[in-house]
Protein backbone atom coordinates (compact mmCIF):
# COMPACT_ATOMS: atom_id res chain seq x y z
CA UNK A 1 0.00 0.00 0.00
CA UNK A 2 1.12 3.42 -1.10
CA UNK A 3 1.38 6.51 2.24
CA UNK A 4 -2.22 7.91 1.02
CA UNK A 5 -3.62 4.14 1.55
CA UNK A 6 -1.52 3.33 4.78
CA UNK A 7 -2.81 7.07 6.53
CA UNK A 8 -6.39 5.89 5.30
CA UNK A 9 -6.37 2.52 7.11
CA UNK A 10 -4.70 4.68 10.14
CA UNK A 11 -7.82 7.05 10.49
CA UNK A 12 -9.98 4.46 9.44
CA UNK A 13 -8.54 1.99 12.65
CA UNK A 14 -9.22 5.43 15.02
CA UNK A 15 -12.72 6.03 13.76
CA UNK A 16 -13.73 2.19 14.75
CA UNK A 17 -11.74 2.78 18.17
CA UNK A 18 -13.72 5.98 18.75
CA UNK A 19 -16.77 4.41 18.11
CA UNK A 20 -16.12 1.47 20.44
CA UNK A 21 -15.00 4.64 23.29
CA UNK A 22 -19.04 6.11 22.52
CA UNK A 23 -20.01 2.62 24.22
CA UNK A 24 -17.73 2.47 26.81
CA UNK A 25 -18.08 4.58 31.00
CA UNK A 26 -15.63 4.06 33.66
CA UNK A 27 -18.16 1.50 34.91
CA UNK A 28 -16.74 -0.98 32.38
CA UNK A 29 -13.54 -0.57 34.19
CA UNK A 30 -14.92 -0.66 37.69
CA UNK A 31 -16.33 -3.94 36.91
CA UNK A 32 -13.16 -5.85 37.82
CA UNK A 33 -14.04 -5.05 41.63
CA UNK A 34 -17.65 -7.22 40.78
CA UNK A 35 -16.31 -10.12 38.39
CA UNK A 36 -12.60 -10.29 39.74
CA UNK A 37 -12.26 -14.11 38.83
CA UNK A 38 -14.21 -13.16 35.41
CA UNK A 39 -12.03 -10.95 34.88
CA UNK A 40 -8.88 -12.61 35.57
CA UNK A 41 -9.47 -16.09 33.63
CA UNK A 42 -10.23 -13.91 30.69
CA UNK A 43 -7.28 -11.59 30.63
CA UNK A 44 -5.19 -14.43 31.43
CA UNK A 45 -6.82 -16.19 28.33
CA UNK A 46 -6.30 -13.19 25.96
CA UNK A 47 -2.90 -12.08 27.35
CA UNK A 48 -1.06 -15.25 27.90
CA UNK A 49 -2.91 -18.39 26.13
CA UNK A 50 -3.44 -16.82 23.46
CA UNK A 51 0.00 -15.49 22.16
CA UNK A 52 1.68 -19.09 23.60
CA UNK A 53 -1.42 -20.99 21.30
CA UNK A 54 -0.38 -18.31 18.21
CA UNK A 55 3.33 -19.73 18.68
CA UNK A 56 2.69 -23.09 19.01
CA UNK A 57 0.48 -23.21 16.00
CA UNK A 58 2.56 -21.59 13.69
CA UNK A 59 5.60 -24.36 15.16
CA UNK A 60 3.34 -27.08 13.92
CA UNK A 61 2.09 -25.67 10.40
CA UNK A 62 4.70 -25.32 7.29
CA UNK A 63 3.89 -21.75 7.27
CA UNK A 64 5.56 -19.24 4.81
CA UNK A 65 7.31 -16.78 7.30
CA UNK A 66 4.76 -13.73 6.08
CA UNK A 67 1.78 -15.61 7.24
CA UNK A 68 3.50 -17.33 10.44
CA UNK A 69 4.29 -13.42 11.37
CA UNK A 70 0.62 -12.28 10.64
CA UNK A 71 -0.33 -15.16 12.86
CA UNK A 72 1.98 -13.82 15.59
CA UNK A 73 0.34 -10.62 15.02
CA UNK A 74 -3.08 -11.51 15.28
CA UNK A 75 -2.41 -13.02 18.21
CA UNK A 76 -1.26 -10.18 20.02
CA UNK A 77 -4.38 -8.36 18.97
CA UNK A 78 -7.42 -9.80 21.39
CA UNK A 79 -10.67 -8.75 21.25
CA UNK A 80 -12.45 -5.71 19.27
CA UNK A 81 -16.19 -4.12 18.86
CA UNK A 82 -17.04 -7.53 17.04
CA UNK A 83 -16.46 -9.71 20.10
CA UNK A 84 -18.83 -7.78 22.05
CA UNK A 85 -21.50 -8.13 19.26
CA UNK A 86 -20.87 -11.69 19.03
CA UNK A 87 -20.87 -12.39 23.18
CA UNK A 88 -24.26 -9.89 23.02
CA UNK A 89 -25.90 -12.50 20.01
CA UNK A 90 -24.72 -15.86 21.94
CA UNK A 91 -26.87 -14.78 25.52
CA UNK A 92 -23.37 -14.07 27.05
CA UNK A 93 -22.48 -11.56 29.46
CA UNK A 94 -22.33 -8.36 27.81
CA UNK A 95 -20.72 -6.57 31.01
CA UNK A 96 -17.92 -8.87 31.27
CA UNK A 97 -17.21 -9.02 27.13
CA UNK A 98 -17.08 -5.32 27.06
CA UNK A 99 -14.97 -4.37 30.45
CA UNK A 100 -12.16 -7.71 29.02
CA UNK A 101 -12.22 -5.40 25.79
CA UNK A 102 -11.37 -2.16 27.20
CA UNK A 103 -8.96 -3.87 30.00
CA UNK A 104 -7.10 -5.39 26.84
CA UNK A 105 -6.83 -3.12 24.46
CA UNK A 106 -5.05 -0.61 27.28
CA UNK A 107 -2.83 -3.44 28.46
CA UNK A 108 -1.86 -4.77 24.81
CA UNK A 109 0.14 -1.54 23.65
CA UNK A 110 2.41 -2.43 26.18
CA UNK A 111 2.67 -6.35 25.49
CA UNK A 112 2.07 -5.70 21.39
CA UNK A 113 5.30 -4.47 20.40
CA UNK A 114 7.35 -7.68 22.28
CA UNK A 115 5.46 -10.38 20.69
CA UNK A 116 5.73 -8.53 17.39
CA UNK A 117 9.48 -8.16 17.64
CA UNK A 118 9.66 -11.99 18.98
CA UNK A 119 8.07 -13.07 16.14
CA UNK A 120 9.63 -10.57 13.24
CA UNK A 121 13.08 -12.19 15.29
CA UNK A 122 11.85 -16.15 14.98
CA UNK A 123 10.63 -16.06 11.51
CA UNK A 124 12.24 -13.69 9.16
CA UNK A 125 15.52 -14.72 7.23
CA UNK A 126 18.44 -12.22 8.95
CA UNK A 127 18.99 -10.20 5.72
CA UNK A 128 15.61 -9.47 6.07
CA UNK A 129 15.21 -8.49 9.34
CA UNK A 130 12.82 -5.78 10.66
CA UNK A 131 12.42 -4.58 14.19
CA UNK A 132 10.35 -2.36 15.83
CA UNK A 133 11.11 0.63 17.80
CA UNK A 134 9.29 -0.28 21.01
CA UNK A 135 8.88 3.06 22.69
CA UNK A 136 7.84 4.66 19.54
CA UNK A 137 5.29 1.80 18.64
CA UNK A 138 3.33 1.85 22.09
CA UNK A 139 3.47 5.76 21.39
CA UNK A 140 1.41 4.87 17.87
CA UNK A 141 -0.60 2.06 19.35
CA UNK A 142 -1.53 4.65 22.07
CA UNK A 143 -2.35 7.12 19.78
CA UNK A 144 -4.64 4.99 17.38
CA UNK A 145 -6.14 2.93 20.39
CA UNK A 146 -6.57 4.40 23.40
CA UNK A 147 -6.85 7.88 23.19
CA UNK A 148 -9.61 7.25 20.34
CA UNK A 149 -11.81 5.24 22.94
CA UNK A 150 -10.46 7.83 25.74
CA UNK A 151 -12.26 10.61 23.60
CA UNK A 152 -15.32 8.22 22.59
CA UNK A 153 -15.66 7.67 26.67
CA UNK A 154 -15.40 11.87 27.36
CA UNK A 155 -17.96 12.51 24.60
CA UNK A 156 -20.40 9.73 25.99
CA UNK A 157 -20.69 11.27 29.28
CA UNK A 158 -20.40 14.63 27.96
CA UNK A 159 -22.97 13.77 25.02
CA UNK A 160 -24.61 10.46 25.65
CA UNK A 161 -28.00 11.04 23.54
CA UNK A 162 -25.44 11.80 20.74
CA UNK A 163 -22.93 9.15 21.63
CA UNK A 164 -25.90 6.71 21.66
CA UNK A 165 -27.21 7.93 18.10
CA UNK A 166 -23.76 7.46 16.49
CA UNK A 167 -23.37 3.88 17.84
CA UNK A 168 -24.50 1.80 15.12
CA UNK A 169 -23.23 4.27 12.29
CA UNK A 170 -19.79 3.57 13.48
CA UNK A 171 -20.37 -0.13 13.66
CA UNK A 172 -21.66 -0.46 10.05
CA UNK A 173 -18.35 1.74 8.89
CA UNK A 174 -16.41 -0.68 10.94
CA UNK A 175 -17.71 -3.43 9.06
CA UNK A 176 -17.34 -1.49 5.47
CA UNK A 177 -13.69 -0.52 6.57
CA UNK A 178 -12.84 -4.54 7.41
CA UNK A 179 -14.67 -5.51 4.27
CA UNK A 180 -12.51 -3.08 2.07
CA UNK A 181 -9.67 -3.51 3.57
CA UNK A 182 -9.62 -7.50 2.91
CA UNK A 183 -10.70 -6.44 -0.84
CA UNK A 184 -7.60 -4.40 -1.00
CA UNK A 185 -5.37 -6.43 0.17
CA UNK A 186 -6.40 -9.71 -1.91
CA UNK A 187 -6.18 -7.43 -4.76
CA UNK A 188 -2.87 -6.27 -3.71
CA UNK A 189 -1.27 -9.84 -2.93
CA UNK A 190 -3.26 -11.33 -5.75
CA UNK A 191 -0.60 -13.59 -6.83
CA UNK A 192 0.35 -15.04 -3.95
CA UNK A 193 -3.28 -15.08 -2.19
CA UNK A 194 -4.29 -18.62 -3.15
CA UNK A 195 -1.51 -20.29 -1.90
CA UNK A 196 -1.67 -17.62 1.00
CA UNK A 197 -5.25 -18.45 1.96
CA UNK A 198 -4.29 -22.16 1.71
CA UNK A 199 -1.72 -21.40 4.37
CA UNK A 200 -3.12 -19.20 6.62
CA UNK A 201 -6.52 -20.70 6.30
CA UNK A 202 -6.13 -23.85 8.08
CA UNK A 203 -3.83 -21.76 10.76
CA UNK A 204 -6.05 -19.05 12.06
CA UNK A 205 -8.89 -21.57 11.79
CA UNK A 206 -7.50 -23.58 14.07
CA UNK A 207 -6.23 -20.68 15.93
CA UNK A 208 -9.82 -19.14 16.04
CA UNK A 209 -10.82 -22.47 16.82
CA UNK A 210 -8.37 -23.83 20.20
CA UNK A 211 -8.65 -20.27 21.77
CA UNK A 212 -12.44 -20.39 21.94
CA UNK A 213 -12.24 -24.29 23.05
CA UNK A 214 -9.69 -22.90 26.02
CA UNK A 215 -11.28 -19.90 27.37
CA UNK A 216 -14.72 -21.53 27.84
CA UNK A 217 -13.10 -25.01 29.24
CA UNK A 218 -10.94 -22.82 31.58
CA UNK A 219 -13.59 -20.44 32.54
CA UNK A 220 -15.96 -23.77 33.67
CA UNK A 221 -12.78 -25.04 35.52
CA UNK A 222 -12.96 -22.01 36.97
CA UNK A 223 -16.27 -21.96 38.17
CA UNK A 224 -17.45 -19.22 36.27
CA UNK A 225 -21.16 -19.19 35.26
CA UNK A 226 -21.83 -19.73 31.83
CA UNK A 227 -23.02 -16.73 30.71
CA UNK A 228 -19.30 -15.63 31.46
CA UNK A 229 -17.49 -18.47 30.03
CA UNK A 230 -19.42 -17.26 27.22
CA UNK A 231 -17.81 -14.48 26.62
CA UNK A 232 -14.63 -15.05 27.58
CA UNK A 233 -14.52 -17.64 25.11
CA UNK A 234 -15.61 -15.18 22.32
CA UNK A 235 -13.17 -12.78 23.67
CA UNK A 236 -10.33 -15.43 23.71
CA UNK A 237 -11.00 -16.46 20.16
CA UNK A 238 -12.51 -13.00 18.15
CA UNK A 239 -9.53 -11.06 17.71
CA UNK A 240 -8.78 -7.76 16.74
CA UNK A 241 -8.42 -8.56 12.98
CA UNK A 242 -8.77 -4.37 11.53
CA UNK A 243 -5.63 -3.87 14.18
CA UNK A 244 -3.61 -6.71 13.64
CA UNK A 245 -4.17 -5.89 9.70
CA UNK A 246 -3.18 -2.19 10.83
CA UNK A 247 -0.39 -3.20 12.57
CA UNK A 248 1.12 -5.04 9.46
CA UNK A 249 0.68 -2.57 7.02
CA UNK A 250 1.23 0.65 8.91
CA UNK A 251 3.48 -0.18 11.30
CA UNK A 252 5.68 -2.66 9.81
CA UNK A 253 4.59 -1.90 5.76
CA UNK A 254 4.28 -5.21 4.58
CA UNK A 255 0.99 -6.61 3.44
CA UNK A 256 1.72 -9.86 3.36
CA UNK A 257 2.06 -9.97 6.96
CA UNK A 258 -1.82 -8.55 6.76
CA UNK A 259 -2.83 -11.61 5.24
CA UNK A 260 -3.00 -13.81 8.13
CA UNK A 261 -5.24 -11.34 10.03
CA UNK A 262 -7.31 -10.50 6.77
CA UNK A 263 -8.02 -14.48 6.28
CA UNK A 264 -9.11 -14.95 10.04
CA UNK A 265 -11.46 -11.76 9.45
CA UNK A 266 -13.46 -13.72 6.84
CA UNK A 267 -13.61 -17.21 9.03
CA UNK A 268 -14.20 -15.68 12.05
CA UNK A 269 -17.76 -14.97 11.53
CA UNK A 270 -18.50 -18.66 10.67
CA UNK A 271 -17.19 -20.09 13.85
CA UNK A 272 -18.80 -16.78 15.80
CA UNK A 273 -22.20 -18.17 14.28
CA UNK A 274 -21.82 -21.20 16.04
CA UNK A 275 -21.11 -19.53 19.20
CA UNK A 276 -24.19 -17.29 18.51
CA UNK A 277 -26.06 -21.32 18.30
CA UNK A 278 -24.74 -22.60 21.11
CA UNK A 279 -25.08 -19.80 23.63
CA UNK A 280 -28.68 -19.48 22.30
CA UNK A 281 -29.82 -22.64 22.66
CA UNK A 282 -27.58 -23.30 26.06
CA UNK A 283 -28.95 -20.25 28.02
CA UNK A 284 -32.54 -20.77 27.05
CA UNK A 285 -32.11 -24.33 28.07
Amino acid sequence: MDSTSTLILGIALIIVMLGMGLSLTTTDFKRTIFYPKAVFVGLVNQLIFLPLIGFCIVLMFPLEPEIAIGVMILAACPGGPTSNLISHLAKGDLALSVTLTALSSLITILTIPFIVNFALENFLDRSQLIELDTLQTIFQIFSIVVLPIGIGMLVRRYRQTFAEKMQRPVKIFSAIVLAVIIIVLVIKERENFVAYFKDAGLATLVLNIATMLVGYFSAIIFKVNRKQAISISVESGIQNGTLAITIAVVLLGNTAFAIAPAVYSLLMFFTGGVVIYYGTRTIKK
